[in-house]
Order: structure tokens, then C-alpha cells, then sequence
């Protein structure tokens, strides 16, 4: 399990606000034995008291550390077993296509598990924000412990929404070699992955069912540039929150939305594009009109306008 369900969301919730929640109904939420976000109240049986967030996601990654431990070992056993066919195989893909279509996330894992084993020097990955579940944070473990093991740098860009999401941050505490950085940025467009100057990933749906290595040394090095581009005006997520405040009262994820509302995007694709939901993004875009004192949404296009907000942005 790797989601609380809605009742059991709002009970936790409860719990960390009172300081305890009555047993009887937490029986009924299996999903908080589950997560084990309860203990027994020592000092009366019929009450629940809840586990601190940071202990329960410790707790969770525990277990998933254990699970990458079994998987190493078993991909020991495999690389012996496979060992006496390498030398074979290399012979028969010496003419490697420059791109190759992926399709399939098991084809698609099988490349880049493949890649990052044979990567040496530096990862360059780009996460746009969404949810974390609990498999995908499996997979990113399985697949960073080695690198880091082998001294390999790895530097990753996340979106400024990153900054609250407690799945992001605790699999972010995970790493705090100085050779692992991470940094955030208003908008990022897609998923990225470059290993040394080799290879890249790129997906082709939004369903993330398809997906292109790239191996042409020209395609890669572009691909290099437009990260270190992206790099060089990200904000380190050691770092505080980079739009809670703005000399002119407006913040910047609202200079942000002011942009994208000016070229037209409707509100769905600038969540998307912000790695939000749709609900934030509105609450902005209401505090982005209070702030310019606009009544509709012709009037903030123009009052956005107006302001002169996008020339400073500029």
C-alpha cells in the first residue's frame, strides 16, 4: 500500500492536531494500522496517539531499503550469470542506432537501469513535480545508491512545488553525500536523464509508455546545454522557499502564473506546467488579481499587462 485512503487521511490529520484519536474509530480505517501512524495512549486504553510524520516516513523508507538490499543481491546473482555472454554481446551491437524508440515501462526501466550501471562520472536527471509513489521512490533508490557508491555526481532538478511534498523530501534526506545536489525551478516541461556524455532519456506520451535513448554524441551534447541552462537559474533546495516574499507584493510563482496567463494557457495547463494542482493554481491566480485589483479575468490580462510585472521578470 502505498496511498492513505480519505478517512484515513482525515483521522491522522485529527490526531496530529489533538494530540489523540478514539480507537473505535480508527478500527475502522485499516490504512492507519497499515502506515502504522498509530500507538496505543498508554495512559487509556480506548485512545489512539499519533507517530510524528518524520518518524512514519522513516519508518516507510526502512522498509523500502531493505527491499533494495534483496534486489542488489539478486542482481549480483544475475550479472554472474549473464558475465560469459557480455564479451558475445558486445560483438553483435557494435552498430548501436543513434535513437531508439522504447516502448514500454519495462523496457523503458530495463535501459535505464542498463545505462546507470555503465555510468562513471555524472547523472543529470530533470523531475517535473508530481506525486511520488512509493515504487517510483523504489526505483530511484535502486538506482542512485550504486552511482553514489561508485563516486558518481548526480545533479537534479525538481520544480519549486517539489519544496512540499513530503514523499520528494524524505527520499531527498536519503542522500546527503556532497556529491548528490538538488535544485528547483518555477516551470520544467519534461522528464530528463542524461548519463555522462553518453546517453539520454526523453518521453514521447504523457503516459510515459514510450521513450527515446538517445546515443548521438550532438543530440546529447544539446541536450547537456539546455540542462546547465536550466541549472544555472534554479535555486538549491537546501534553501528557503524561493517565492514567499517579492519587493513588489507579488511572489514569484504568481509572476509565474502572470506569464503563462498573458500567452493564453488556461488554468489546467498552468498547474500542469508549474507541477501543481489545479486548485493551488487558482488560489493564486485570485490572490494574483487581489494583488492588481483586478475584478475579472479580461481585467487581470490587462492589468498584468499594465503593471509592467513581465518586464521585470525580463
Amino acid at each position: 500500500m502505498s496511498e492513505l485512503c480519505e478517512e484515513g487521511s482525515r483521522l491522522y490529520s485529527a490526531a496530529l492536531r489533538i494530540g489523540r484519536v478514539a480507537r473505535q474509530d480508527a478500527e475502522a480505517v485499516p490504512c492507519l494500522t497499515e502506515f502504522a501512524l498509530l500507538h496505543p495512549d498508554p495512559d487509556d486504553a480506548n485512545w489512539l496517539r499519533p507517530v510524528p510524520p518524520s518518524v512514519a516516513l522513516a519508518q516507510r523508507l526502512n522498509s523500502i531499503e531493505r527491499e533494495i538490499a534483496e534486489r542488489r543481491r539478486m542482481s549480483i546473482e544475475l550479472a554472474d550469470a549473464f558475465e560469459p555472454f557480455l564479451t558475445l554481446g558486445a560483438h553483435a551491437t557494435t552498430n548501436t542506432h543513434s535513437i531508439s524508440v522504447l516502448e514500454g515501462l519495462d523496457r523503458i526501466n530495463g535501459a535505464l537501469d542498463l545505462a546507470t550501471s555503465e555510468c562513471r562520472s555524472e547523472m543529470l536527471t530533470v523531475q517535473p513535480s508530481s506525486r511520488r509513489l512509493e515504487h517510483t521512490l523504489l526505483q530511484g533508490l535502486e538506482r542512485d545508491r550504486p552511482l553514489l557508491d561508485r563516486g558518481v555526481r548526480i545533479r537534479t532538478l525538481y520544480q519549486h512545488t517539489a519544496r512540499y511534498s513530503p514523499e520528494t523530501l524524505g527520499y531527498v534526506s536519503q542522500f546527503s553525500d556532497g556529491k548528490v545536489e538538488y535544485r528547483t525551478i518555477d516551470e520544467l516541461v519534461e522528464r530528463l536523464i542524461i548519463c555522462d556524455e553518453s546517453v539520454a532519456f526523453i518521453p514521447t506520451r504523457d503516459d510515459r509508455q514510450v521513450a527515446l535513448e538517445l546515443r548521438h554524441p550532438g543530440l546529447v551534447r544539446y541536450l547537456i546545454k539546455v540542462f546547465e541552462f536550466m541549472w544555472s537559474r534554479a535555486v538549491p533546495l537546501s534553501t528557503g522557499a524561493p517565492y514567499e516574499t517579492a519587493p513588489d507584493g507579488i511572489t514569484e510563482i504568481q509572476h509565474s502564473i502572470a506569464k503563462l496567463l498573458v500567452e493564453g494557457h488556461v488554468d489546467e495547463a498552468i498547474a500542469r506546467r508549474l507541477g501543481m494542482n489545479v486548485r493551488t493554481c487558482r488560489a493564486h491566480i485570485a490572490k494574483l488579481a487581489q494583488a492588481l485589483g483586478s475584478g475579472s479575468r479580461a481585467q487581470l490580462g490587462y492589468l498584468i499587462a499594465q503593471s509592467g510585472i513581465l518586464e521585470q521578470d525580463d
